[in-house]
């Protein structure tokens, strides 16, 4: 075949990239409005080098030149993985004296209170790397202590001297005050500036000494990994022609620069995930799906969230720990807190890498740990050896037994139903079918559990909603998932194999800036408010003005931080400046309102106020539009209509079950049914009907 011809002129072209831990994602909408597609094995070593061959590879198959690029916006797992793996940079902080425990003091909290087998994470920085400084700042800003410039830079050389490259700096009260922060920072860049330095105030100007004190440890830790990698992104684009550039999601969904995601990473740690949801958002807006459970499977991690009358839920902190990572207001403590705004988004150990073992009770367990890119599933014959929910898949016929990815990746089936007797069979006592049905049951059972932490667990019943289900593997899992939750209607987008990727072509750049203003909502001044909404309107439009946004593509969303008095937790509730007389009343009833319909219930007691807060949005023009997605080459490498068995339960064994190519489905039609496309495979069981909507989206009838 003839290489495509590269167009020279013409601008336009944008690129999403969502790392996997199994594949990387990549989405390419053109200046035309046609979309293209692209899956390659993730470079787990060195995340950047699958994204830059993945875009030489996707703009060499749309025939598109790298300097026709406008941006390439990109979902990481760095932060995240950092965390996880405790491979971030060797970290210390400086704190005022007295204070130099809070990070072992946490919240005083268990998550799970009759849990005695549950222990509390290691800090990520260890005791002797936390040192104080003689310095006091009252709760009103005032100075009780002066700053004693030389412990500052004394316990600087001190930690350098151990090994510390990294540094974060938390004073008592400093977001009233953040003049003891400011100099110390300035000292440590004039004498010792080797250290990465991150101030509190600097990426959380609140109240809350714990949250503010671990955001800013959070982001101590990681900042040195996302820049050095960052860094080696940017370096390898411009090495391939690449000079577009590269936007990073956040933690809410919204789009920053590579810059600032190198200085705050602690905005970006649960960067891929976001956009999924805000892309599921957008879909159901133009589908007249307000309602939906977000359902996201990859290789590694399975996710879940709620999208209620079309509002993206979200929250202002978020707290990374093993097993299932959420930022529910119920469940506190246990993890690595990090006060950011983020989309609520409960995520469990359970991907289609996710490695399946037998425990010495003889219980069978599916992940946390998975295979990944490296070695992968047996399946793919690379040197995975353990047995997998991807094999599992393959063995019970729900995957294509020939190739993955649109054919890039070939299989070996043979070897996944060898890893699953070797590993599993004895120990079971079962048949290699029966045992990778018993794999699918478990991580169905574990992928529920995060569905219930946005749901149910929040007194939401998800019977009203209608599942979304995408990634690489969603789709394969969706419509048992959705049956075990008495979820009724299924509904898998177009591209639900790269969807995250696809989802980040309809984010906006956003901006957020936060005061703290801690009085009750009945003694504000409102003169004194809209003063303050007005200086962070200013920052917000100065900071979009220098990326290049001109003030007609600039929005802005105000909030304000309530809760009831004594309480510790907030809520976010929309304003719009500036505040009229009248406002005081309107805000208290709307407190209460969404505070009765996350928690059930609701009090008389007095509202104060947290903080005030402020999103500058770059609004872009050329977001994609999901009621014209034209795909480029939807065809799955087996197209045409044929039949092969598949185990869908054990009471009807093997069924057979026609395949079809996702494009050639063009009426309802009832399951069993196994729809391919070249990024995933839509499983349809014995009773449920599928069926195209008008904009291109299968829906599922269970």
């Amino acid at each position: 075949m003839a290489a495509a011809m590269k167009i020279e002129t013409g601008r336009g072209a944008r690129i999403g990239v969502d790392i996997g831990g199994t594949f990387t994602d990549l989405v390419l909408l053109d200046a035309g409005g046609q979309v293209h597609v692209l899956k390659i094995s993730s470079t787990p070593a060195k995340p950047e080098e699958a994204v830059v061959e993945g875009v030489r590879r996707i703009l060499a198959k749309a025939g598109i030149a790298p300097d026709a690029v406008d941006e390439v916006l990109h979902g990481t797992t760095v932060g995240s993985n950092t965390l996880l793996e405790r491979k971030g940079a060797a970290t210390g902080l400086l704190t005022t004296k007295g204070f130099r425990d809070v990070l072992e003091i946490g919240r005083v909290r268990t998550p799970e209170l009759f849990d005695l087998a549950w222990d509390k994470p290691d800090p990520l920085v260890e005791r002797r790397h936390r040192l104080e400084i003689r310095e006091r700042i009252a709760a009103d800003g005032s100075i009780i202590t002066p700053l004693e410039e030389g412990d500052v830079v004394a316990a600087g050389r001190n930690l350098l001297d151990q090994g510390i490259t990294s540094l974060a700096l938390c004073f008592l009260n400093s977001y009233r005050n953040p003049a003891h922060e400011q100099r110390a920072a300035a000292l440590l860049a004039r004498d010792l500036p080797q250290l990465a330095v991150t101030t509190s105030t600097d990426v959380l100007p609140e109240a809350k000494e714990y949250e503010r004190t671990s955001t800013a440890v959070v982001n101590a830790y990681v900042v040195p990994v996302m820049r050095t990698y960052l860094q080696r992104l940017v370096e390898g684009l411009a090495k391939i022609g690449l000079k577009a550039p590269l936007l990073v999601v956040n933690s809410n969904g919204g789009l920053a620069t590579g810059a600032t995601a190198q200085a705050k990473p602690v905005f970006f740690i649960s960067s891929g995930p976001a956009a999924g949801v805000v892309g599921a958002a957008s879909l159901g807006s133009v589908a007249k799906e307000p309602d939906l459970v977000v359902f996201d499977m990859g290789g590694t991690t399975a996710k879940a969230s709620l999208v209620q009358g079309g509002r993206i839920s979200r929250t202002n902190e978020y707290e990374f720990r093993a097993g299932i990572s959420t930022p529910s207001r119920f469940i506190k403590a246990g993890g690595f807190m990090m006060k950011v705004p983020s989309v609520d988004v409960a995520e469990v150990g359970s991907g289609a890498g996710s490695m399946a073992h037998v425990d010495e009770g003889g219980l069978l367990h599916v992940g946390p740990v998975s295979a990944g890119a490296d070695p992968g599933p047996a399946c793919y014959g690379i040197g995975g050896d353990q047995p997998t929910v991807t094999d599992a898949n393959v063995v019970l016929g729900y995957l294509d037994p020939v190739a993955l990815a649109g054919g890039t990746l070939k299989l070996k089936p043979e070897l996944a139903r060898q890893a699953i007797e070797r590993v599993l069979c004895g120990k079971l006592k079962l048949s290699v079918e029966d045992a990778a049905y018993g794999i699918r049951e478990v991580v169905n059972a574990n992928m529920a559990r995060a569905i219930r932490a946005v749901t149910v667990e929040r007194g939401v019943d998800p019977r009203d909603f209608t599942l979304i289900a995408f990634g690489g593997s969603g789709p394969v899992h969706a419509c048992d998932l959705a049956r075990t939750l008495g979820i009724r209607r299924v509904l898998f987008p177009n591209l639900p194999g790269v969807f995250t990727a696809l989802g980040m072509l309809a984010s906006d750049v956003e901006r957020p800036f936060v005061r703290a203003y801690p009085r009750l909502l009945a003694e504000i001044d409102i003169a004194e408010v809209n003063a303050i909404y007005a200086a962070l309107r200013d920052e917000a439009q100065a900071a979009l003005k220098a990326e290049g946004f001109a003030d007609r593509e600039i929005r802005f969303q105000a909030e304000i931080d309530l809760r009831y008095k004594g309480q510790d937790s907030e809520l976010s509730i929309a304003v719009e400046p500036p505040l009229k007389g009248d406002v005081l009343a309107k805000l208290r009833d709307a407190f209460v309102a969404e505070y009765r319909s996350i928690y059930q219930y609701a009090s008389e007691g007095a509202v104060e106020v947290a903080a005030l807060r402020l999103t500058g949005l770059g609004v872009r023009p050329s977001k994609v539009d999901f009621r014209a997605i034209r795909i480029v080459g939807d065809t799955p490498p087996s197209a045409g209509e044929h039949r092969r068995k598949v185990y869908f339960n054990r009471e009807t064994g093997w069924v057979d079950t026609p395949v079809v190519a996702r494009s050639a489905l063009k009426q309802a039609a009832a399951g069993p049914l196994v729809i391919e496309s070249v990024d995933t495979t839509i499983v349809v069981p014995p009773g449920a009907t599928a069926a195209p909507d008008a904009t291109g989206n299968i829906v599922v009838s269970l």
